[in-house]
């Protein structure tokens, strides 16, 4: 069986987690909000560099956005 994890989810909680709101955390991690809101609607899957950026915005290792 594969496990399917979802980035925009992870995203989303811990940003909600933070109390951020999508223009902060994308103005820290340097994407358009556009970008993010397809990101947390898992719409669009992010790049290993957009996951870098948005790991770094949230005080979190890029692995654990791919983590259940």
């Amino acid at each position: 069986m594969e496990l399917v994890v979802y980035v925009g989810d992870k995203v989303r909680r811990l940003r909600d987690e933070r109390a951020l709101t999508q223009e902060e955390l994308a103005e820290k991690a340097g994407i358009t909000v556009a970008a993010l809101s397809r990101i947390e609607r898992n719409s669009a899957e992010p790049r290993a560099k957009t996951r870098r950026r948005l790991a770094e915005a949230l005080g979190v290792d890029p692995r654990e956005l791919l983590e259940d």
